[in-house]
């Protein structure tokens, strides 16, 4: 898995999966229980992951609705 994504906005982590559910592109949010360690203030980012084969089409999806994408993931 590749990571396309890496923020503490949990609206724009929201706006994206969605977005790429509807263009049938599954993926993954990881670090959301960091809370726990960080105490709920948010500081840590969360990340959302896709396949290596869909990443291309994942970014393009994004970047097309104006959302900052990870490029060296």
């Amino acid at each position: 898995m590749k990571e396309v994504l890496r923020t503490n906005d949990i609206t724009v982590i929201a706006f994206a999966k969605s977005l790429l559910a509807g263009e049938d592109i599954d993926c993954f949010e990881m670090d959301v229980h960091m809370s726990i360690l960080e105490g709920s203030v948010g500081v840590l980012p969360r990340r959302l992951m896709v396949r290596d084969t869909d990443l291309f089409l994942a970014r393009a999806a994004l970047r097309d609705n104006e959302i900052d994408v990870t490029e060296d993931g």
